[in-house]
């Protein structure tokens, strides 16, 4: 303290020295040219989405005509599919502690 009591002229010129370095630093001099600030809508894939994205778009081009459905072929074919069976719903919280709903 006694240091800045003896050096007034020296601490204030260097404390008005940070503070007009740091406002000239946070005001910026000239505002940012527009055309800096743009970019361009371009977004990296992955190469797995990417792949994906060209499976949907095969699959979108696949047209279905309804001879394929009248042919005796497809009208032979059999449903093997198992029926669901309703089973009792459990609890509502299942990491609640047992006998607390």
């Amino acid at each position: 303290m006694d240091w800045l009591v003896k050096h007034k002229l020296v601490a204030g010129i260097v404390i008005l020295v940070i503070t007009a370095a740091a406002w000239y630093m946070l005001s910026g001099s000239a505002p940012a040219d527009d055309a800096v600030l743009m970019t361009e809508n371009v977004q990296d894939i992955p190469p797995e989405a990417q792949e994906l994205l060209d499976s949907l778009r095969r699959l979108q081009e696949v047209d279905l005509d309804s001879p394929i459905f009248a042919n005796p072929s497809f009208q032979v074919l059999k449903d093997f599919t198992t029926p669901v069976i309703p089973e009792p719903i459990g609890r509502t919280n299942p990491f609640a502690p047992l006998g607390v709903q």
